[in-house]
């Protein structure tokens, strides 16, 4: 079975979800490992403290359910860091200092708005917003290359006024292709993000369409996580990806251990 690299707990300020449960899910699931990402995005807009880590308390319960839990499910130390340029030696230290096993690196933030939000795509297009959010993936890159993987890129269609009704690779490939060229460059994974099936697009983030480019340009690191928030939520669809994955080229894909990639078959 696979393994879920992105999960959030009670250490994230969008999460109730306890440790124990979340390794309960996983081990319902039969998964063969899992990986704590909790957020920290420093500098969220409106309410700056919301996605803030306690470092020390979230790394001794990871730690502490590593030691329980061996038998059972392998469990990897992660992190998920928010991206923006102005706030890169923040984050520089944040994942340096601590001793992660994996540290995705996502936009969720662009120039200062979540896309979460309504009002970020007030008064423009829909093409528009997209295309700011990937421009804005590109200045995170080129800022900062301390990560592993990068979430979910283009997490913008969960929440766009139409969502991925009018979204398709072609309609933004020129950028789209530059993040894709400049993430193998940096030997850098593509994350693979459940959850868009969770949000009724009907593809994982990103979609088929972009997975099989990542692969035609070279890539071969890719993560597969669930971003979870709730134990109903561990491996969500989980079924699809390998079949999926396979049409899209790949015949592995990747977990990091103590930051280096480890290739396991799907």
């Amino acid at each position: 079975m696979l393994w879920d690299t992105h999960m959030h707990t009670h250490h994230s300020g969008d999460s109730d979800a306890l440790m124990p449960d979340m390794i309960q899910a996983a081990v319902r699931q039969n998964l063969d490992g899992i990986c704590f990402t909790d957020h920290f995005d420093y500098d969220y807009p409106d309410d700056p403290d919301l996605f803030l880590l306690d470092f020390d308390s979230y790394i001794k319960e990871v730690r502490s359910f590593q030691d329980t839990c061996r038998d059972r499910l392998s469990i990897r130390l992660g992190i998920e860091v928010g991206l923006q340029p102005h706030i890169t030696e923040i984050n520089r230290k944040a994942v340096t200092g601590h001793p992660f096993d994996f540290v995705i690196g996502s936009s969720h933030v662009v120039h200062g708005i979540d896309p979460y939000y309504p009002y970020y795509y007030e008064g423009r297009t829909e093409k528009e917003a997209y295309e700011e959010y990937f421009s804005s993936i590109l200045e995170n890159l080129e800022a900062f290359s301390d990560f592993d993987a990068y979430g979910h890129i283009d997490y913008v269609v969960r929440y766009g006024p139409d969502k991925n009704k009018n979204y398709n690779y072609a309609a933004y490939a020129e950028v789209l292709d530059e993040i894709l060229k400049m993430l193998i460059r940096m030997d850098k994974a593509l994350e693979v993000n459940t959850a868009g099936f969770k949000y009724g697009l009907g593809h994982p983030n990103p979609c088929e369409e972009i997975i099989s480019r990542y692969h035609e340009l070279g890539g071969r690191l890719l993560t597969i996580g669930a971003d979870g928030h709730a134990p109903e939520q561990i491996a969500w669809d989980f079924d699809k990806i390998p079949a999926l994955l396979k049409s899209c080229g790949f015949d592995s894909y990747t977990v990091y251990k103590k930051r280096k990639p480890v290739f396991l078959p799907l």
